[in-house]
């Protein structure tokens, strides 16, 4: 639907005034630009000259280098198991060392099941004997906590 009258922006951003939407376009064609829609919130909607494909691209990017920024600093989990062994428990260590170096948050679990519920100290034993192999530096964002399926830890360097 096209708008009767429509608030003009020019391509560096400075606001031209309200014109008629064929008065606007004509504008446009002398300039060599097409009409951008910015927004319809308004009354009169807001246009702009530009070219659509352009901006449409620049928001893509910037779309695009938003979610790849959310990807490096999305929280990384390490579960540890309630019978697990030395070597498996040396080989988590590292990986959490290395994503800790990485400036992720780690997020340190351990499931229970059945009767291991019912040995619960020693659940917490294991859990702060891999915290202290941990060589590098770190914070305990949030102290081991017991949730209904085990134990919960998140770090962070």
């Amino acid at each position: 639907m096209i708008p009767k009258e429509v608030r003009l922006i020019d391509e560096k951003g400075k606001q031209i005034g309200i014109f008629s939407y064929d008065e606007a376009s004509r504008i446009a064609q002398e300039r060599g630009l097409g009409l951008v829609e910015i927004t319809k919130k308004t009354t009169p909607p807001i246009y702009k000259f530009g070219d659509s494909g352009k901006l449409r691209y620049k928001k893509e990017k910037e779309y695009r280098k938003k979610r790849l920024q959310e990807r490096k600093t999305a929280p990384k989990s390490i579960r540890i198991g309630f019978n697990e062994g030395e070597h498996d428990l040396e080989t988590k260590v590292k990986r959490t060392e290395r994503f800790l170096e990485e400036g992720k948050t780690v997020t340190v679990e351990m499931k229970l099941r059945g009767r291991q519920k019912a040995h619960f100290d020693l659940a917490r034993k294991k859990i702060n004997d891999f915290l202290a192999k941990i060589q590098i530096e770190y914070k305990i964002i949030q102290l081991l906590k017991r949730v209904p399926r085990g134990l919960i830890t998140v770090l962070k360097k």
